[in-house]
């Protein structure tokens, strides 16, 4: 198999014509000279007080620079290290709208080789049990010779043999205390020993701390056996032995196991009309839509030190610029605009274009809450406008109700180009599936040259409790685990993040039901259905998105471990080899 451009080091991306595109179509609106951001030490600018540093990165901004400002370099330099200081951008931080990068034949790209099926039969034989790991949930299982085995550089899973002592992650210890809770509940157990099996090499050279991890997480599972049979007495028993061994500050599976056990006794309380009492869902009344908006110091900590937004991000602002690419005039509508981060980034790159001058960059953000958050990311963007002289204006549709959505509330051009921007948006729509084909009918009406997507990508929606339970495990083991690599153990932020955005989202998908379970997260194979329905195709990402996914990759340390993979045309953002994110691109037809 031809290594992917994902798993080297070393490819070049230059000169190549596109051969994932079905029209093979070229990039020469992009330009050969790479631009860059790089809004790192804003300490060395606040010594200098020289705007003008910005040249030594190809800025592109210092004849700009040169135009007649409405204030002075010491004002400009003051404003910008305020709006650099908002945002929170990471130290470092390059972007580069790339020249052509090569154009990789499919096979170059497709996904690595996960292919294991010793457990099928063990899948098989637990079929006729009471609590079934349904098989699509299962997909995780089959592939357990591979997820305990390290991505190597020629993009081939090979077995862990460098440091037998490495501490096995969460999602290995999931993955073999899974193995371990499935055999031993068969009664063909005696039958379905897999010798050599990776699980058997791993375990073999297990320390005692490991050991006990795989324990607790199959006390976890006999306890979600016992809630899954509503067997809530023995349920309780097994959290009790859970709540003894793990805590919220201990290694991943600590972790994972405190906040998947916090989650069965809210689920336990509910079911048996119980008071809960650890249990935080009935405590916490945040909006986490809401607190999101703002850029606060846990969302800050994410944006800068775990890969996943970085490369949504980049990669969606480089498909929009090829998208974009003839456009004087630019209307982009934002689905939940957050800290708008991205837009300085498409506002660069619109300023440096050769080809096509900018009219007029317009945003519209949407949004049903938090009016103040939006209108201050209104005010910071506006700000950057200014300081590289962005033609420039920001709109916000404040709803009650997505069903308010209409085609005229929007100030429209027709020559404008229409991009929509839908991040972690439609997800929230899922359990009010009218004003999900509401917004859909509108979008359908705005007809944007490109709509992007972005979705967390695990089935957190069926209605099953015992279905959705092995994918919210296999999940968060792989995010907690990320959040190991790449935060501080006792960062407090990093608590937060686990504890309020991840705890409540593990609660939600896993002991509510009906309206109350707003969590419900699909693949990108339902989305791909349902855009159907709208006359909406699927469009290439670009290699250059690609390239830049690959790029922003690079720049993080804990970047190795970060996986990309094609679904189709989507781009799939993993961990380890477990997916979490999804990006793609669509158009009507």
């Amino acid at each position: 198999m031809a290594s992917s451009p994902f798993a080297s080091a070393e490819h070049s991306f230059y000169g190549v014509k596109d051969k994932l595109s079905p029209s093979n179509r070229s990039y020469g609106g992009v330009e050969e000279e790479r631009m860059q951001i790089l809004f790192s030490e804003a300490e060395d600018w606040e010594e200098s007080q020289d705007i003008s540093s910005f040249s030594d990165y190809r800025f592109h901004g210092s004849d700009m620079m040169k135009k007649q400002a409405p204030f002075s370099e010491y004002q400009r330099q003051e404003q910008l290290q305020q709006l650099l200081s908002d945002y929170g951008l990471l130290d470092n931080l390059q972007y580069d709208i790339a020249s052509p990068p090569i154009q990789t034949s499919l096979d170059e790209i497709a996904k690595f080789s996960r292919i294991s099926t010793e457990l099928q039969d063990i899948i098989e034989a637990r079929k006729d049990k009471p609590f079934q790991f349904p098989l699509t949930s299962l997909e995780l299982l089959k592939n357990c010779g591979s997820r305990l085995r390290r991505l190597s550089g020629d993009g081939v899973l090979n077995p862990n043999t460098e440091n037998n002592k490495a501490e096995l992650s969460a999602s290995e210890t999931m993955r073999i205390a899974s193995a371990k809770f499935i055999q031993s509940s068969s009664v063909a157990a005696v039958d379905l020993v897999l010798p050599g099996h990776p699980y058997d090499y791993h375990f073999s050279c297990s320390s005692e701390d490991e050991v006990r991890n795989v324990q607790l997480a199959e006390i976890l599972l006999g306890a979600a056996e016992k809630v899954g049979c509503q067997q809530f007495d023995a349920a309780s028993k097994l959290l009790n032995q859970c709540d003894e061994l793990c805590c919220n500050t201990g290694n991943p599976v600590e972790r994972v196991v405190y906040y998947i056990s916090e989650a069965l006794r809210e689920k336990i309380d509910r079911e048996t009309g119980r008071i809960s009492i650890k249990g935080l869902g009935k405590k916490m009344n945040l909006d986490l839509d809401e607190d999101i908006m703002r850029p606060s110091p846990p969302i800050m900590l994410s944006h800068q030190l775990v890969p996943f937004s970085q490369i949504q991000q980049f990669s969606a602002i480089q498909t929009i610029m090829e998208n974009v690419a003839e456009a004087k005039k630019v209307h982009v509508v934002d689905f939940g605009i957050w800290s708008g981060v991205q837009w300085t980034v498409l506002m660069q790159a619109l300023m440096n274009r050769r080809e096509c001058s900018l009219e007029l960059l317009k945003i519209t953000a949407i949004g049903t809450c938090s009016q103040q958050a939006i209108e201050d990311t209104g005010k910071r963007l506006e700000t950057f406008a200014r300081l590289f002289h962005v033609p420039f204006s920001f709109k916000i549709i404040m709803l009650q109700d997505m069903l308010e959505l209409k085609e005229d509330l929007f100030d429209l051009d027709k020559e404008e180009f229409i991009v929509v921007y839908a991040r972690f948006l439609l997800k929230t729509m899922i359990p009010q599936p009218e004003r999900l084909e509401s917004v859909m009918k509108v979008i359908k009406k705005l007809n944007p040259c490109v709509m992007m997507v972005t979705e967390v990508e695990s089935n957190h929606n069926s209605p099953a409790f015992t279905h959705r339970f092995p994918e919210v495990l296999f999940y968060y083991s792989a995010y907690f685990d990320c959040l190991e690599e790449c935060t501080e153990r006792d960062d407090e932020n990093r608590t937060v993040l686990e504890s309020v955005y991840s705890g409540q989202g593990i609660r939600t998908i896993l002991a509510a039901e009906g309206e109350e379970r707003n969590i419900r997260n699909i693949k990108i194979d339902v989305w791909r259905a349902f855009f159907s329905r709208f006359g909406m195709v699927e469009v290439d990402l670009g290699t250059a998105s690609l390239y830049q996914a690959n790029l922003m990759v690079k720049k993080f340390p804990c970047g190795s471990s970060c996986t990309l993979e094609m679904n189709g045309k989507c781009l799939i953002i993993g961990w380890k080899g477990t997916p979490i994110h999804s990006l793609s691109a669509w158009q009507f037809k």
